[in-house]
């Protein structure tokens, strides 16, 4: 081939690169992926839903939740999880059961939904300058599933024996049941391997979103606390000694707290109004320590509707599959009631 034919040649072939770039970019293509053909967006810019045929690094590495995709796993930068798919979930939990891959997935693609629609679901409650002197606040934030704009708030606090957070299944699938009621919730993941550290983020967190409350489109009153096991005491102590006894501003009680599946005893006079669940075959919190602490309660004054089921076990989240399923409508009801309480006044 002469020389004025391989220039020739090269200008085509760099002509048809050029090309290619452009088709790519306006398919919604990245090109660190063109060699594959998988898209990281979909056509119009949209991102893709995760689906159970793959694996936890397909959630880590989605672009939709670019800085923050490694709070949403029980333990925070930890390999052995990638190649995990996502239809063994439930592997992640030790402490749940009945975790359901398709449940899991359904929240995580709500998010996404909500991404593609420009909202932001995860915020930071602690500043730079916090996370500077105490590193470990690093491993925090907030999801944030929204209902209809100016409507009350729960925080949903997730289990793992303060080993792990178990949001995949106790936390994004309850927080968007919550906001298709047009409530709006949050869940939080807070620092693990400490109760009082895991607590005075709850307190925090609390804060953060009072002070933030027109920002993000949330009433300041009524809010209610939702937990399960472990999460359950980081609500059961705001529920006891407020938000300023955990390092928090001085506020007020939750309207509602919703306690699910643990052993703590802890009541008082003015707990607020509780919604209580767990499950007679638990193995890890014994069902007649829940039953104690109900009469405790009660016996103090204190409004409380208990839903005690017999085959659920520990950790059922949802309750999809058991006899603890539709727990969830009745703890909404409870705090809608409450809520009615309040604007009757």
């Amino acid at each position: 081939m002469s020389k004025p034919q391989q220039r020739h040649a090269a200008m085509n072939k760099a002509f048809f690169i050029l090309m290619l770039i452009l088709a790519c970019c306006l398919a919604g293509i990245d090109m660190a992926d063109a060699n594959t053909g998988t898209p990281l967006k979909a056509r119009g810019g949209e991102y893709t839903h995760l689906t159970t045929d793959g694996s936890v690094r397909d959630l880590v590495e989605h672009p939709a939740f670019k800085g923050f995709s490694q709070l949403m796993l029980p333990t925070e930068r930890d390999i052995r999880y990638l190649d995990t798919p996502l239809s063994n979930v439930r592997s992640l939990m030790p402490y749940h059961g009945h975790v359901n891959p398709d449940t899991v997935v359904v929240a995580l693609n709500h998010m996404i939904d909500e991404v593609n629609d420009s909202r932001t679901v995860f915020y930071d409650f602690y500043t730079d300058q916090q996370k500077l002197a105490d590193p470990d606040k690093e491993n925090t934030g907030l999801f944030f599933y929204r209902g209809a704009k100016g409507a009350p708030f729960a925080i949903v606090c997730p289990g793992g024996g303060f080993s792990y957070v178990g949001s995949l299944h106790e936390g994004f699938p309850l927080a968007s049941e919550v906001s298709r009621k047009m409530l709006n919730a949050f869940v939080i993941r807070y620092r693990i391997g400490s109760q009082l550290k895991a607590t005075q983020d709850l307190a925090a967190a609390i804060s953060y979103i009072l002070r933030n409350a027109e920002e993000l489109g949330v009433s300041r009153d009524g809010y209610s606390l939702w937990g399960g096991s472990a999460g359950a005491r980081m609500v059961g102590h705001i529920a006891l000694s407020g938000v300023a006894a955990y390092g928090g501003e001085d506020l007020p009680k939750p309207s509602t707290v919703v306690i699910a599946y643990t052993g703590q005893s802890s009541f008082s006079e003015d707990f607020p109004p509780t919604f209580m669940t767990s499950s007679a075959n638990d193995g890890i919190a014994s069902v007649s320590s829940v039953d104690k602490r109900v009469k405790n309660l009660r016996d103090a004054g204190v409004e409380v509707e208990y839903q005690r089921y017999r085959t659920a076990g520990h950790g059922f989240g949802l309750g999809t599959g058991t006899d603890a399923e539709g727990w969830l409508d009745l703890a909404i009801q409870f705090w809608q009631k409450q809520l009615n309480k309040t604007s009757s006044r």
